[in-house]
């Protein structure tokens, strides 16, 4: 028996199939390749060659990425409270504030299942945040895995052999793979360097929260908090990449692709996947055309219109038969 229409309810018998079996199936898709490239050895790195003595490649050890002053696990914790928190508060504000008419419709699946509006805005838009995240983190390892490029420290941390490899001058190149003699796990994680993954996850969740604040916080009365909260957020991701470069464990141009890549995805998902952060609007129902009325407001009668059979003779005759017309 289906479920009668109510105002502000809408059923709907797909939502619970399309989240299990098409929205979470993807997402751990996403989760578990993100895993590999981050914490397996699956997808081996692309080993490029050097210069000896190359200045560019020579800059000092800075240690582990837990000694730097913005270490990953500060950056994480950043880039995953930052948002939820922007985003609760400015769902729970506009939930409450909005009229019961200009709110999204109660689905309801069955007989059973609810889903109201507040907790469906909640999950739709950090859920494609999550999903962004992971994404963007996929595209930094890919593009570190399959470039290869070396870091601003890697010759310290690599320890060449210079003697061995018969290095005679700073145009040499070298592509022996068995060249370093460093640690083999610091040695690998110097050869991923391009993009920044760090710049990248920034710029990704400063970038979806701006936009966020821009497109749903509504501030009455004051025209600066929008753009105080969206610039404090974006320098702040600029400030992880000017660290990157000032410790020499990023290059400038590792650093700027990395904002390119998670500003990119965090634009697309705002624009072309949750509309802008905008309310789900039921489709109009077309309009029955109006009868037109007179001057006089009476309703005017409409008659169809006949073809007079003067118009017929009053057209250009052809001969029967004749594959010409005259054109004149």
């Amino acid at each position: 028996m289906a479920v009668e229409e109510k105002p502000g309810v809408k059923s709907s018998s797909s939502i619970v199939p399309c989240f299990l079996f098409v929205e979470l199936v993807i997402m751990a898709g996403t989760v578990l390749l993100a895993y590999y490239f981050e914490y397996t050895d699956t997808f081996p790195v692309h080993i490029q060659g050097f210069f000896c003595y190359d200045k560019s490649f020579s800059k000092p050890y800075p240690g582990p990425d837990d000694t730097s002053k913005i270490p990953p696990v500060l950056i994480y914790s950043l880039v995953t409270a930052i948002p939820t928190v922007t985003i609760l508060v400015g769902e729970l504000c506009a939930f409450f504030t909005k009229a019961a008419g200009t709110q999204e419709k109660t689905i309801v699946t069955a007989d059973c299942c609810y889903f109201n509006p507040l907790l469906r805005r909640i999950i739709r838009f950090l859920g494609v945040y999550a999903f962004g995240l992971f994404t963007t983190t996929i595209f930094a390892n890919a593009g570190q895995v399959v470039t290869g490029n070396q870091t601003p420290h890697f010759l310290s941390a690599c320890r060449p052999n210079y003697t061995a490899l018969g290095c005679q001058s700073a145009m040499q190149y070298i592509t022996e793979r068995r060249a370093c003699t460093g640690n083999p796990l610091i040695v690998m994680s110097a050869r991923k360097s391009f993009p920044s993954k760090d710049a990248a996850l920034s710029v990704y969740s400063a970038v979806y929260t701006v936009m966020y604040v821009t497109l749903v916080f509504k501030t009455k009365g004051t025209r600066l908090t929008k753009p105080t909260i969206s610039l404090t957020l974006l320098c702040l991701a600029m400030l992880v990449g000017v660290i990157r470069v000032a410790e020499y464990r990023n290059h400038w141009s590792d650093v700027l692709a990395g904002f390119f890549t998670g500003a990119a995805i965090a634009v697309f998902l705002v624009t072309c996947v949750i509309n802008n952060f905008q309310q789900l609007q039921p489709s109009p129902l077309p309009q029955r055309p109006q009868r037109p009325e007179s001057m006089l407001g009476m309703p005017m009668v409409t008659l169809p219109s006949v073809e007079s059979p003067l118009e017929k003779l009053s057209g250009p005759q052809t001969p029967r038969g004749s594959p010409f017309t005259e054109i004149t």
